[in-house]
């Protein structure tokens, strides 16, 4: 199990756990791992990230491994770059959705993904035992000026522009007061979009509606779509990773809905493909993917479980239920920006508004929710909910499945002190229940 890795990179409050020693100690290690260069830099809106990244410069160079770094951007422009502009690997400062006092590392490999389970391993076993490498000579911090640029071009060459710029698409989009602000607009003006922006302003205390789009957080983003009568809007998290869309009725989407339309879209272009989701996400990407002769591959909660097993199964779409999308033609990661593309070229080649094409998909209702507890009590909830006469999968927390269309699944963060809480059903008033009651049990053993 690793030690300093959660579900994405490394996290922790900033001045508390997550220190400037710490951070140095874990680029060495990263250096290590590495072990040539160069390695590019970039961060997100945090106040802290600025001076994170000099410290991760000055302990890459201090065992003589040069580093570029990129400035702000999002995560995905900072993975992009990484593999196309042929990198030895890519560091990227973030703590994604977390709360504003909190900061972070992920790690990015040469081709463009975040490093494996395998490699977080050895990353965390040079920083406990210290075996970091050395040098007589120091290395060296650039300027990377091409990544934005190199990035938006890549998105756009993977649409079709001139239908899209033809149809005169109005967006809203909200931008979080994060990364996404430095790309997301110029490439929507260039795939000749009219915007509306929301939380446009880059703020590492993320003061308009958090860094995490929750439904719950989004009523602005639904109020601004009506009333400027846009196509769709779109909300990115503070990284700029993951995408929650509103339709044009003002109606906010799931993460799980857009995937499940944007698969049906690519797949009816791209049959006989592979697709890589989370054992959390909706059942009905199955019946999409037989419809279209193609292959669906689960895996444990988690971005990084996603993007490798893209990577080793050569795999053209990927998502998980929290709004992040992976169209592994651009990259096998995250993107919001890509997804936004995505979206305004379904739209495009649509006769069809966006509340309409979401209504041609299957009936499927899914939620989530949360309990506060520590690593200790979620292990003794999980235990305890195993014990059922309904079928269990133990592969990440428990799934207790009821049959195809009723589950929920329980299983403890990677990145906060919390359990999650995820259902399925065949309605919404038993997804309701089935969710009352499952919170309601874990909250009954946390009382014993």
């Amino acid at each position: 199990m690793a030690k300093l890795f959660g579900t994405n990179g490394i996290r922790g409050k900033f001045g508390e756990d997550f220190t400037l020693d710490f951070v140095s100690d874990v680029c060495l290690s990263l250096a290590s791992f590495f072990n040539k260069g160069p390695i590019l830099v970039g961060y997100d809106g945090r106040e802290s990230s600025p001076i994170i990244a000099k410290i991760v410069c000055s302990s890459i160079n201090s065992v003589g491994i040069d580093c570029h770094i990129t400035g702000l951007v999002p995560t995905p422009c900072l993975e992009y770059a990484t593999k196309n502009l042929s990198y030895a690997g890519g560091i990227m400062i973030t703590a994604s959705h977390n709360p504003s006092e909190y900061n972070g590392i992920k790690p990015v490999f040469h081709d463009g993904v975040e490093i494996s389970r395998k490699d977080e391993l050895l990353v965390e076993d040079i920083f406990f035992k210290k075996n970091w490498i050395s040098n007589n000579k120091f290395g060296h911090t650039k300027k990377e000026e091409r990544a934005i640029e190199t990035y938006i071009n890549d998105i756009v060459s993977k649409v079709d522009p001139e239908k899209i710029r033809s149809q005169k698409f109005k967006v809203v989009l909200d931008l979080g007061n994060g990364a996404q602000a430095v790309t997301a607009p110029k490439l929507c003006q260039k795939l000749g979009c009219e915007i509306v922006t929301l939380n446009e302003e880059i703020d590492g205390t993320f003061p308009g509606r958090g860094p995490e789009p929750l439904p719950e957080n989004l009523q602005d983003l639904s109020d601004k779509v009506m009333e400027s009568k846009a196509d769709f809007g779109v909300a990115f998290d503070g990284d700029g990773d993951r995408t929650i869309f509103c339709d044009n009725n003002g109606n906010i989407l799931s993460g799980d809905k857009s995937a499940l339309l944007l698969s049906k879209y690519i797949l009816e272009k791209n049959p006989k493909s592979k697709i890589v989701t989370c054992l959390n996400s909706a059942s009905t990407i199955e019946k999409i993917a037989e419809k279209n002769s193609s292959t669906v591959i689960r895996t444990k909660v988690g971005s990084v479980e996603v993007s490798r097993e893209m990577a080793l199964t050569n795999a053209i779409i990927g998502f998980e239920e929290n709004g992040g999308f992976m169209y592994g033609l651009h990259n096998y990661v995250r993107d919001g920006a890509m997804t936004t593309a995505l979206m305004l070229d379904l739209l495009a080649n649509s006769t069809l508004n966006l509340s309409d094409e979401v209504a041609t998909l299957p009936k499927t209702f899914t939620k989530k929710d949360k309990v506060q507890c520590t690593k200790e009590e979620s292990s003794k909830i999980i235990d305890t909910l195993k014990k059922t006469n309904y079928r269990v999968d133990e592969t990440d927390g428990v799934k207790i499945i009821f049959n195809e269309s009723n589950w929920v699944m329980v299983r403890q963060s990677g990145t906060e002190p919390i359990i999650r809480i995820y259902a399925e059903s065949d309605s919404q008033e038993k997804l309701d229940d089935l969710l009352t009651e499952y919170k309601e049990k874990i909250k009954s053993i946390l009382c014993r």
